[in-house]
């Protein structure tokens, strides 16, 4: 299915900051719905002077009237007359009749979406609300209450008054819904109607007695701790002034506040106050911050270990008689080195994944400066992006490609000056690595048998399903002359990404759970 921006700007009509204010617009879609009872449909013109859907929102606690989603249709002909002229007359209209749809009597109100900028507004759409009248009942307070602040957004919507862009983007986690808790002010902030719920989110923090009636900045004032330090933008959310959202905390319970100041052609008329207990959300996060900085510590302390273990090596290849020895520990100290550079990426941040563009950097510094022998001078150098990897990725490749840049100085370019190339090319589906020098090559073609090329053959087919080839790099047959000049040699690592790509799929499937 299109997301809403390809489908706004496949009719070829609107700039970016059209489209954001779109998102804002669609971002808010599920309150308009719980709050009318409704489904909410946006529908943006097309460039033969019909109009498409680019958002659908079904309510929360009435039966919608569309079963299927129908974003990327066409407006059907019933609707098309209506919504056109709130489009051309920049007016709310609503149905003069009860309508049909599919056997459902309905009634629809097409809002235009009016978006300012430099005191100037634009049209840039319709909403329509499609209410279902075939569950005829005697509406409760709440219900004409909720239509009532459904009916103000609306206005605001067509007068270019909501959404407002200075209110905070991406919901923190348990933003607060219509049917979680609604308050509404008037505009001195005085609660003129509290949904039950609202009213049980602050009995659970301690107050009492009715909302209705109260001022609901006194309120606050009353239930919170002295000692406790309040958020800045208490004050604004709790009276309505500011778009803004906060936490309440007391007696051990958490309560998430949003605000939409009501205006009327830009003058504040009241607000709604959204609210929601996430006690146990917010502990849940806290747990998750508090495994995340063990995680990260304990990176960190790997990362100490290992770099004690390296240097106990370092100073143990110094005192050693042997060349064979020292040659072997020093071997050992890099591989060591380069998993420490791994764990020391990891405990910077939040997230298992690293950039290995910034760890492979390391690396290869730390390579070349201990695989140059006195006579060997290489030049290393890295071409394309790795991109950014799981931790599980970036630990045996860091090594592996340790292993190839070290060979390649210490074997290939031995006793010359010459360069050595790791070039990265990554895609979807697979990452590609090609580890060039330009020294002797490969004795008569033959891979190396060593412990080196073992292990990294153990990490490449082992760790990461991939595969792994040692090629010889053969120059211009005509500029050498007679025969064919060895100019080096290339390994190529060829590794799936389908580890990655299912643990995206399974992140995005619990994201929409």
């Amino acid at each position: 299915m299109s997301t809403l921006s390809e489908l706004v700007y496949a009719q070829g009509r609107s700039t970016e900051a059209d489209v954001e204010w779109l998102h804002r617009v669609a971002g808010d879609g599920q309150l308009l719905a719980d709050l009318s009872f409704a489904d909410i449909v946006m529908w943006v013109p097309t460039a033969d002077d019909s109009f498409i859907a680019v958002t659908h929102t079904r309510p929360g606690g009435a039966a919608t009237l569309f079963y299927r989603d129908i974003v990327g249709e066409r407006i059907r002909p019933q609707w098309q007359a209506q919504v056109r002229e709130a489009f051309a007359s920049e007016r709310i209209i609503d149905s003069s009749s009860p309508e049909w749809f599919e056997e459902t009597p309905t009634r629809v109100r097409a809002v235009p979406i009016m978006r300012k900028a430099d005191g100037a507004r634009e049209i840039l759409g319709v909403l329509t609300r499609h209410t279902n009248l075939g569950d005829v009942r005697a509406p409760s307070r709440q219900q004409i209450t909720f239509n009532e602040c459904a009916d103000d957004i609306f206005r605001m919507i067509s007068t270019g008054d909501f959404p407002d862009m200075s209110a905070p983007t991406g919901p923190r986690r348990g933003a607060p819904r219509a049917a979680d808790g609604l308050i509404r002010l008037d505009v001195d902030g005085v609660v003129t109607f509290a949904s039950p719920n609202a009213l049980s989110a602050f009995n659970r923090i301690g107050f009492a007695d009715e909302l209705e009636g109260e001022t609901l900045a006194d309120v606050t004032t009353r239930i919170l701790p002295v000692s406790r330090e309040t958020d800045e933008s208490l004050p604004v959310v709790v009276t309505g002034r500011a778009p803004w959202r906060t936490d309440i905390e007391a007696r051990g319970v958490t309560v998430s506040l949003r605000a939409i100041p009501l205006r009327d052609h830009g003058h504040r008329t009241g607000a709604i106050v959204l609210c929601r207990d996430v006690t146990e959300l917010r502990h849940q996060e806290q747990e998750l911050l508090t495994k995340d900085a063990t995680i990260r510590e304990i990176h960190h302390r790997v990362k100490n270990n290992l770099q004690t273990v390296a240097s106990l090596l370092r100073i143990q290849a110094r005192r050693t008689k042997s060349e064979e020895a020292r040659e072997s520990l020093t071997q050992a100290m890099q591989r060591v080195a380069a998993i420490a550079v791994v764990h020391d990426t990891l405990s910077e941040g939040l997230s298992q994944n690293v950039d290995f563009d910034q760890v492979f950097d390391r690396v290869l510094r730390l390579v070349a400066e201990v695989a140059a022998a006195p006579n060997t001078l290489a030049h290393t150098h890295s071409i394309g992006k790795f991109g950014v990897l799981p931790s599980e990725y970036a630990t045996p490749l860091a090594l592996a490609l340790t292993e190839l840049v070290a060979n390649a100085v210490e074997h290939g370019l031995k006793g010359q000056e010459g360069q050595v190339e790791i070039i990265a090319e990554r895609d979807e589906e697979k990452l590609l690595v090609r580890v060039r020098d330009t020294g002797s090559g490969l004795p008569e073609g033959q891979v190396g048998r060593g412990l080196g090329t073992q292990i990294v053959r153990t990490l490449i087919q082992g760790e990461l399903s991939g595969s792994i080839e040692w090629r010889t790099r053969r120059g211009d047959t005509a500029a050498a002359g007679e025969g064919t000049s060895v100019t080096g040699t290339e390994v190529v690592i060829d590794i799936p990404l389908r580890w990655i790509k299912r643990d995206a799929s399974r992140t995005g499937a619990a994201q929409r759970r």
